[in-house]
Order: structure tokens, then sequence, then C-alpha cells
């Protein structure tokens, strides 16, 4: 049927073709004729093709669009997911950062409860090396003032005279 309409519609522009120049009058009809005719073949010929192009590029447009509404939900998403996991981090770092200042007063609580025993341990240690230190320095004194009775002893000495002698050494 669009073969057959083609070939009457060319046959036609064919037809009222006009020689209208020889004659000496217009042919503004024919040549009227003739131009919706080629538009008419135009039309037949390119609107179903350009129907289809362009109704696939709307699609196309359409799909691209979706896609970047789609790309664009999605970035929120993950920025709100971002922005919650910042929310999480800073809170986590606040307790962390509590958690760390009593863990800090616990444990400098603990080193000077330790440091003050050990205070109490060296001077308890160093009292008895002090009392030590005087028994030695006391048997020493007694050992020489011993000596020196024993060997006044050989003076005859009395206890008095003994005593008195110890006196002065320990004071």
């Amino acid at each position: 049927m669009g073969k057959l309409l083609v070939t009457v519609l060319m046959l036609s522009a064919y037809l009222f073709g006009s020689d209208a120049a020889h004659e000496g009058s217009t042919d503004i009809v024919q040549r009227t004729v003739n131009f919706l005719i080629f538009a008419g073949i135009l039309y037949y010929l390119l609107a179903e093709p350009l129907k289809t192009y362009f109704s696939g590029r709307s699609a196309g447009i359409a799909s691209e669009l979706e896609k970047v509404q789609e790309r664009l939900r999605e970035s929120k998403r993950l920025k709100e997911a971002a922005e919650h996991k910042i929310d999480d981090a800073n809170r986590f770092a606040h307790e962390l950062s509590e958690i760390t200042k009593k863990e800090c007063k616990i444990l400098s609580e603990k080193i000077m409860a330790q440091t003050e025993m050990d205070v109490e341990i060296a001077q308890k240690h160093n009292n008895a090396l002090m009392d030590l230190e005087k028994r030695k320095m006391v048997r020493e004194v007694v050992s020489e003032v011993m000596g020196d009775v024993m060997s006044a002893s050989d003076a005859a000495m009395g206890k008095d005279a003994m005593t008195d002698i110890l006196k002065k050494k320990v004071a």
C-alpha cells in the first residue's frame, strides 16, 4: 500500500509539473502542489524513524536521569551513614577520654599507695639497720672496754673503777 501511494505521488508530481515559463503564465499552484507532495513523501518516509529515534532518546534520557537520581539517593544514604559513624566515633572518643581519666586517677592512687608502703618499708628497714649498727657499736665499745679492763685488771682495779670506765665509754 505504501509503495503504491509513493508511486502515485511521484507520478502526480511529474504530471503537475508544468512548463509555465514557456507559456508566460505562473505555475504557483502546481509548485505548491509539488511541494505538498514532496513534504508528504518526506513525512511518510521520515516520520516513523524520527518518532522512534526521539522516543528512544527520551527513554534513554529518562533512564539516565533515573540512574543519576538513584546515585544521588545512594550518596545521601552513604553520607547519612558516614555522619552517623562520625557521631558514634565522637561519642566513643569522649567515653574513652573519660575512662582514661578515671583509670589514670586510679593508677596514680595505686602508685601513691605503693610508694607510701615502699617508703614505710624502707624506713623500717633503715631503722632495723640502725639498730643493728648500734648493737655492733655497743659490742665494739664493750670489747674495747673489756680489753682495757683486762689490761688494767693487772693493776687490780675494783668494780667501781670498771663501772666508771664503762660509763665513760658508753656516754
